[in-house]
């Protein structure tokens, strides 16, 4: 089997995991005896807290991402002069 078939892109896992713990965080808050106003309180909670990490989860991906055509740019820039380089090489 080649690295293509068993590789699963970064940000599917990543929403798999918070949309399980997003699942079992609501499970919680609703088996758990309390009053409408705590449990309304509580969900309140639970959703602001899975904004917040979504919004650090997506400026980390941002960054991850920049990081990544920067260094796609170089590398290419690289390659780029690496075959000047020879053209040059095989024409002198």
């Amino acid at each position: 089997m080649s690295q293509e078939e068993c590789s699963t892109p970064m940000g599917t896992i990543l929403m798999t995991f918070l949309a399980g713990a997003a699942v079992g965080a609501v499970v919680v808050a609703l088996t758990t005896p309390k009053t409408g106003a705590e449990l309304r309180g509580d969900l309140k909670d639970v959703a602001r807290r899975a904004k917040r990490k979504a919004g650090e989860y997506a400026e980390d991906a941002a960054g991850a991402w920049d990081d990544l055509k920067e260094r796609t740019t170089l590398a290419a820039g690289d390659v780029k002069r690496g075959f000047t380089d020879a053209a040059h090489d095989l024409r002198g």
